[in-house]
């Protein structure tokens, strides 16, 4: 493979499926239950990988909802910040899942569910630890297991997608040996992304050379800095307020935020990471399925435009546009449906100026054919009985 090809692959997937897992999901208040609740005991808390018990066919499941919401890739908890694992640890501690009630290899079979349907794995990593003493009294011991944790996920799940560290933000002035941890990465699985989350007070910094893309957590992604690599971005987001299963959660965001949340980050190059937290049985709750189904609803309708659609330099008055490498896409938010005006208010004609030469297009969600006249498109609304909030605009530019 030429050099950051795979970044190039990596940005080709465009949308990807966030999986927050692990004893928080038994407790559903959340995957910081244990640190930030005063009821939360740590004995007690360990004590939970007794009751954790996932149904057979929780990864299968799980993948099929991806799949259908319209994700490439499904990036897993395989051990968060409580330090307990998904996978084999191989006797580094028994504080996993392999050890609990559930007695399986769960990334195992989180992998083979994502490789049965076509669909990517990646692995979310924890760097800071709530369980491993070594964390907060002998640092280089604790790297050592860190480092051994990762070379067990390059080398025993065949090839997957990426690593996504996060909370080096916990010891920012730490020496965390970031050459001899990502060059294990590097040996077992050179393909293989390597992302480390920067927390919400340095959005898109970049941090190690070895980052192969940069994050935006909940904040608006911008244009990546590519001046020494070829960079990704990514923007990861949840769907109501917390990222673990919380059972008393229902400040949800609407469909239409979530879909304007990814037309964006792909309008700056970026990849969108839409999170669920899954509960302790390994399933998703319906609030979230139906959500994610209807993202994949609207991604399928609008021809799967969003997976090659890149940033360009062409300009419009109320669009955005972007461009997949033959044709330009003008993104249309906030467009109304049509009713009877005693039923719902009536909004007046949206125009769209686009600043090139174009003469005709097409609506991807009708196929309905439209003129440009003199750079100015007249925007439909929705006609009743169907509402998508987003509309977008299939076009070339005249040479």
């Amino acid at each position: 493979m030429m050099q950051y090809e795979y970044i190039e692959n990596f940005k080709k997937l465009g949308f990807g499926l966030f999986v927050h897992f692990g004893l928080y999901s038994v407790v559903g208040k959340g995957e910081w239950y244990l640190h930030l609740s005063p009821k939360a005991d740590k004995i007690e808390y360990e004590k939970l990988k007794d009751k954790f018990n996932v149904s057979e066919n929780w990864a299968k499941n799980l993948v099929k909802v991806a799949k259908a919401s319209g994700c490439k890739y499904v990036t897993l908890t395989t051990r968060h910040h409580d330090g307990f694992s998904l996978y084999d640890t191989c006797g580094l501690n028994d504080y996993d899942a392999p050890h609990s009630s559930c007695g399986r290899d769960l990334v195992r079979e989180f992998v083979d569910a994502c490789n049965e349907e076509n669909v990517v794995p990646f692995f979310y990593h924890t760097l800071l630890d709530w369980h491993e003493s070594s964390y907060s009294e002998n640092f280089q011991e604790y790297t050592d297991y860190l480092i051994n944790s990762i070379e067990i996920l390059c080398k025993n799940y065949g090839k997957i997608g990426g690593f996504w560290f996060d909370g080096m933000w916990d010891k920012p002035d730490a020496d965390w040996r970031e050459d001899e941890l990502y060059g294990v990465i590097r040996k077992y699985q050179p393909d293989a992304m390597i992302i480390n989350n920067t927390g919400l007070n340095e959005l898109g910094k970049v941090g190690h050379k070895e980052i192969d893309s940069v994050t935006f957590e909940r904040g608006k992604p911008c244009f990546v800095d590519n001046s020494d690599k070829n960079r990704a971005g990514e923007m990861c987001q949840i769907l109501n307020d917390h990222w673990g299963y919380a059972k008393e959660d229902c400040n949800y965001k609407s469909v239409k935020e979530l879909l304007e949340n990814l037309v964006d980050c792909r309008k700056y190059g970026c990849n969108f990471l839409l999170n669920t937290g899954i509960k302790g049985n390994g399933g998703v709750n319906a609030t979230d399925r139906e959500i994610l189904k209807q993202i994949g609803k609207w991604i399928r309708v609008n021809d799967g435009f969003i997976y090659n659609a890149k940033p360009c330099g062409e300009i419009a008055d109320g669009a955005d546009i972007l461009y997949d490498g033959e044709y330009h896409y003008a993104v249309i938010k906030n467009v109304p449906m049509s009713a009877d005006p005693n039923v719902q208010s009536l909004f007046g004609a949206i125009k769209v100026n686009i600043h090139a030469d174009v003469q005709e297009g097409t609506w991807l969600d009708t196929g309905e054919k439209a003129t440009v006249n003199n750079g100015e498109l007249i925007v439909k609304p929705f006609s009743y009985g169907r509402s998508y909030a987003i509309r977008i605009f299939k076009f070339k530019i005249q040479e």
